[in-house]
C-alpha cells in the first residue's frame, strides 16, 4: 500500500504551546493570576514556548529606554514567577530574525481585506471617525500589519495551541487562514494550523476600585511592589460604608476576592465567618489581606529584584533561549523556502 503523505512538520512527540508576552508596562496581580500562572501551567502538559513580543510593543512605545526597561522587567517577572528556561524555550522576538523573514513570506498570501477586518485597526479607524478626523490618522503600518507579524510569531514554531484572551482569538484565526492558504497553494502541509485556547476559568482579579484590574484603569497592584508600597495600595481599596459591627458579605467584597487568591482554605473559611458574624472592620480586613498577599509575593519580589540587579545573567538567559528558538525557526523557514521555490 502507498503510505499517505506526511506533514512537513511531522515528528513532534509532545504537543506544543506558544505564549507571547508584550512588554508594555509593569506586571500586576491581575497579570499573575490571569495570564502568567495559567501559561506556566501549560509547561506541565505541553512543550511550551514563550516569547517577549518587543517588536509588537514598538507600535506603542517609541522611547528606547522605556522599551528596554519593560522588556527586562517582563523577562525578570516571568522568571521570578517560576518560568524555567532550562526546560522550555524563552526568547525575545527581536532575537529571532526568521520571524521577520516569515512575515515577508506571509504577506504574499494575506489579503488586504483580511487586515481591514482586524479588530484593533477597525477600532482605531472608528475612533478617528468619531473625532471627525481622517480614518487613517495616526495609524501606522505596524498596527495595520500587526496580525501578520503575530501570525509569523505563531506559525514559525509549529504550535498546536495558542492560549489567548477572548479579545485575541481573531489573531489566531487569522494565522489559521494564512497557513491554510499557503498549504492549499503548495498542496502540502507546510505550516501547522494552530488552535486558540481560551481559558474561561482564569480568575478575573478585581482592582483597587472593584473593576477588573487593569493598567488602563489605574487600579492595578504591581506584582513586585516593595512591601511598604504594597501596604499603602491595599489601604486604598474602595469599600462601602458598613460599620465595624455589621455583618458583611464576603462574596461581594473585592477584599475577600483578592484574599481568595492568596489564602489557604482554612484561612478563607475563618475570614468568611468573621465577615458574616460582624465585628470586623474594613481596616482590619485590609491588614489581613496584606498579610497573606505579602507572604506569597515576598519570595517572588526577591527573585525579581535579583534578576533586575544582574542584567548580564538576564541577557544570557534570553540569548540562550534565542539559540534554541532559532534551531526550530530555521527548520520552518527551510520548509517554506523549499516549498515556494526560493531554495531548490
Amino acid at each position: 500500500m502507498t503510505r499517505p503523505p506526511q506533514p512537513c512538520y511531522a515528528g513532534f512527540m509532545k504537543k506544543i504551546s506558544l505564549t507571547g508576552i508584550k512588554p508594555t508596562g509593569l506586571l500586576h496581580i491581575g497579570n499573575y493570576f490571569g495570564a502568567i500562572k495559567p501559561a506556566l501551567e501549560l509547561a506541565k502538559e505541553y512543550d511550551a514556548r514563550y516569547f517577549i513580543a518587543d517588536y509588537h510593543a514598538l507600535n506603542l512605545i517609541k522611547d528606547p529606554k522605556t522599551l528596554a526597561r519593560y522588556t527586562r522587567e517582563v523577562a525578570a517577572g516571568w522568571l521570578a514567577a517560576g518560568l524555567n528556561p532550562d526546560e522550555l524555550v524563552f526568547y525575545r522576538q527581536s532575537s529571532v530574525p526568521e520571524t521577520f523573514e516569515l512575515t515577508t513570506m506571509l504577506m504574499a498570501f494575506t489579503s488586504k481585506g483580511l487586515m481591514n477586518r482586524a479588530h484593533a485597526y477597525k477600532a482605531a479607524v472608528q475612533a478617528n471617525l468619531e473625532k471627525g478626523e481622517d480614518p487613517d490618522a495616526g495609524i501606522n503600518m505596524g498596527l495595520y500589519t500587526y496580525p501578520v507579524l503575530m501570525a509569523a510569531d505563531i506559525l514559525l514554531f509549529d504550535p498546536d495551541v495558542v492560549p489567548v484572551g477572548r479579545d485575541q482569538v481573531q489573531h489566531v484565526e487569522m494565522a489559521q487562514d494564512i497557513a491554510q492558504v499557503i498549504n492549499f497553494n503548495y498542496k502540502q502541509d507546510c505550516l501547522k494550523v494552530p488552535q486558540a485556547v481560551v481559558q474561561e476559568s482564569v480568575a478575573v482579579v478585581p482592582g483597587l476600585d472593584g473593576r477588573k484590574m487593569s493598567k488602563s484603569y489605574g487600579n492595578a497592584i504591581p506584582l513586585f511592589a516593595p512591601e511598604q508600597d504594597l501596604h499603602k495600595l491595599i489601604k486604598r481599596i474602595v469599600t462601602n460604608s458598613q460599620a465595624l459591627e455589621e455583618p458583611k458579605d464576603p462574596d461581594s467584597s473585592q477584599i475577600f476576592q483578592l484574599y481568595k487568591l492568596f489564602a489557604s482554605e482554612e484561612e478563607l473559611l475563618a475570614l468568611a465567618a468573621r465577615f458574616r458574624n460582624g465585628g470586623m472592620g474594613w481596616g482590619e480586613a485590609k491588614e489581613e489581606l496584606f498579610r497573606v498577599m505579602n507572604r506569597e509575593l515576598t519570595p517572588l519580589r526577591e527573585r525579581f529584584n535579583a534578576f533586575i540587579a544582574d542584567p548580564v545573567r538576564l541577557d544570557a538567559i534570553l540569548a540562550q533561549g534565542a539559540e534554541k528558538a532559532r534551531l526550530i525557526a530555521r527548520k520552518t523557514i527551510a520548509r517554506l523556502r523549499k516549498a515556494t521555490g526560493i531554495d531548490r
